[in-house]
């Protein structure tokens, strides 16, 4: 008897789901060329229209970028060097009341920025969960015409940190700042790769809201209910 491996099962799988879309659509397999065609086009990541906002110098990026997202609800405020980012997350914590522990992600972004150096925090570095009060992460780009972090998940920056606490914290490294979505994403793929995508890629636009109720605008509805974004470096 044949053993099927993991890999196979899934593709088995999604063969069989495929097979049954196909039937109720009364078709078969696409011929040989329409297939490369289609993948192809899939494969050439064609460019929507970029808006003009979103063509626009790096420095003017960034500030399109916080505008965006304090229009959003969100808080931002910039720091010149990564080093700085430990005393002003103490100082955000003190203004807002906050519990001084933090979940942080286990990205080396984050865990090498010296926190020791503020004794009155306590650092609690992993995946996110419920009784967290504020998480950190890194986002891997930020887009600026809709003032927007992309978190692209994995080992050292699970997705949990993003929404599990009640409040969350995004530092992004403003070297990082794209100016579309198209160039976030081509960012991405160049950076891990297309066969390498991670399995999850967030994109975030302010505090978590809805007014689903009564339109009532409710903050932290599905999500985090405050967001604060560091921005790391002078943008030039």
């Amino acid at each position: 008897m044949e053993e099927i491996g993991a890999g196979d099962t899934k593709m088995n799988s999604r063969e069989k789901i495929l097979g049954r879309i196909r039937s109720q659509k009364g078709r078969g397999p696409l011929d040989p060329h329409k297939a490369a065609e289609l993948k192809a086009k899939i494969e050439g990541h064609k460019r929507n229209i970029i808006p003009k906002r979103a063509q626009i110098p790096a420095a003017a990026q960034v500030d399109l970028f916080q505008q965006k997202m304090e229009a959003l609800l969100a808080t931002v405020e910039r720091v010149e060097k990564a080093s700085d980012i430990p005393a002003r997350v103490q100082d955000y914590l003190t203004r807002q009341n906050f519990a001084a522990r933090i979940k942080i992600s286990p990205s080396p972004q984050l865990m090498d920025l010296g926190w020791e150096t503020i004794p009155t925090l306590e650092v609690v570095t992993g995946a996110g969960a419920e009784e967290d009060e504020v998480g950190i992460s890194p986002a891997f780009a930020g887009i600026a015409e809709t003032g927007t972090l992309m978190m692209a998940s994995g080992p050292e920056t699970p997705s949990t940190v993003n929404f599990l606490p009640e409040n969350h914290i995004a530092i992004l490294d403003v070297a990082q700042m794209m100016g579309s979505y198209e160039e976030a994403w081509d960012s991405l793929r160049d950076h891990i790769g297309e066969t390498g995508m991670p399995r999850t890629v967030n994109l975030i636009s302010g505090p978590s809201r809805t007014a689903d109720i009564e339109q009532r605008l409710i903050m932290g509805a599905h999500g985090p209910k405050t967001l604060h974004v560091i921005l790391v470096g002078d943008g030039t």
